[in-house]
């Protein structure tokens, strides 16, 4: 089986071209592929299937062509990822599947998106944050309160008082979050407030542990929710809101009706498996 070997902002993806929905991609076809040391290694696979030939997307086959089937490294499936469409969207253009356009759209579990992409940075209109109340984890035995926020997925935004305290935060495991708020787990985002830069209304560190695949250098919904959040408690409908996460940095703005996510997606390597 061909793969490529892809990230956006340091969250990394194995890339499966299977444009005709040939592939039965079982949940431990994922794991073994994902796994960092007997597999390729990734936080996730995107499996790169035309709309009409996925039963999943079939009823968005009219207005997307390409279906970003997405996998966490777990084997569970997940309804978006904002890195993984613009690593789809750049994949798509680098194997010419798009018949040379830089501008069109993609279809995912939480609808379909449009992406526009350029030499080094690819833009992608997520679903619009929708900021639903208050939720509450805890990490060992410091209990957090924090914001929650649907982008397609679920998330839990909590706020911490310095770098000190972002950097002090384990997660290496998922952080303990209630299953009747929670009944499909979320992401939980940690962020802490930074000068604004480059003509932003805020700017934010960010670490995230993403249900089903661990803490990743980044994650581009959870980084949309966390500027939906951050504006939201700020008293503002809309936006520029600059995200620095481990594996670099994201630029969100919202202006109340759309939400568009920017940052540099790259295909690293190509090759082939016999994992599959």
């Amino acid at each position: 089986m061909r793969f490529a070997k892809a990230h956006g902002t340091g969250n990394d993806f194995v890339v499966l071209p299977d444009p005709d929905g040939e592939l039965d991609l079982a949940s431990a076809t994922v794991i073994a592929l994902c796994d960092r040391r007997r597999g390729i290694g990734a936080d996730g696979v995107l499996r790169v299937v035309r709309s009409a030939k996925d039963a999943d997307s079939a009823g968005m086959a009219g207005a997307a062509e390409w279906f970003m089937d997405y996998r966490n490294s777990d084997g569970s499936i997940a309804e978006m990822c904002g890195n993984g469409v613009r690593t789809f969207a750049r994949y798509l253009v680098e194997s010419d599947l798009v018949a040379g356009a830089t501008t069109f759209p993609v279809a995912t579990r939480a609808g379909i998106v449009q992406v526009e992409v350029g030499p080094s940075m690819i833009t992608v209109e997520m679903p619009l944050p929708t900021v639903s109340g208050s939720g509450s984890t805890s990490v060992g035995d410091v209990a957090y309160e924090g914001t929650t926020v649907t982008v397609g997925n679920p998330n839990l935004i909590i706020t911490l008082p310095d770098n000190a305290a972002l950097e002090a935060i384990d997660l290496s495991r998922q952080p303990e979050l209630s299953a009747t708020a929670f009944p499909k787990s979320a992401n939980v985002e940690f962020i802490v407030y930074g000068t604004p830069t480059d003509g932003a209304d805020a700017r934010v560190a960010m670490r995230v542990h993403e249900r089903g695949a661990g803490e990743t250098l980044s994650c581009g919904s959870g980084a949309c929710a966390v500027a939906a959040a951050v504006l939201h408690a700020a008293g503002k409908p809309a936006g520029l809101v600059i995200v620095d996460v481990p594996g670099g940095r994201l630029s969100i703005k919202l202006d109340g009706e759309t939400c568009r996510l920017s940052g540099p997606a790259v295909i690293v390597a190509t090759g082939e498996t016999t994992l599959i």
